[in-house]
């Protein structure tokens, strides 16, 4: 088994908060970053705009990472169209990685896809920054849409990945 993914409630609010930062800031996304730290820390917010997920240890209940699953025409849609769907913010606490949080999340989100009747699930990933995943957006079978990549700041270059689901066994 591995971690339980489930809604998060106001009361996980400040352990998301605390990872998704220390996530960005071990990966160096954060560097030169004007504000985006405050944005990730706004869990309510995100809350409020999409449905933010947790993965849980199944004994202890420790929150070991999180992600904002939107649809197109939402507030942290970026990338999603018509049909679509996308997940953003999806970060595992850098002292609970390796233990399969990000892979269960990253289902989680394909999965309420697939039950929304969602054709497929776009995501994005900063240029240059290779890791752990992109070899789970890998294996999970996304590739690259170059038509989806843009850049919100100077500097900052986002690759778009798609996941089709109608071709999904």
């Amino acid at each position: 088994m591995g971690p339980l993914v489930r809604p998060a409630t106001p009361a996980d609010f400040a352990a998301v908060a605390r990872l998704t930062v220390a996530a960005y800031e071990a990966d160096g996304q954060l560097k030169g970053e004007n504000g985006y730290a405050d944005v990730l820390a706004d869990v309510a917010v995100r809350a409020e705009h999409g449905e933010v997920l947790v993965a849980a240890d199944e004994v202890t209940g420790e929150v070991l990472g999180s992600v904002t699953f939107v649809l197109p025409g939402t507030r942290y849609a970026e990338l999603a169209g018509p049909g679509e769907a996308e997940f953003r913010m999806l970060a595992v606490d850098p002292a609970a990685q390796g233990r399969g949080a990000g892979a269960a999340l990253a289902r989680a989100c394909v999965e309420r896809a697939a039950a929304r009747g969602c054709s497929a699930v776009v995501i994005c990933v900063r240029s240059g920054f290779a890791g752990a995943a992109h070899r789970l957006y890998e294996r999970l079978g996304f590739v690259r849409a170059p038509e989806k990549d843009f850049s919100p700041l100077p500097g900052v270059d986002l690759l778009g990945l798609r996941l089709a689901l109608t071709a999904r066994p």
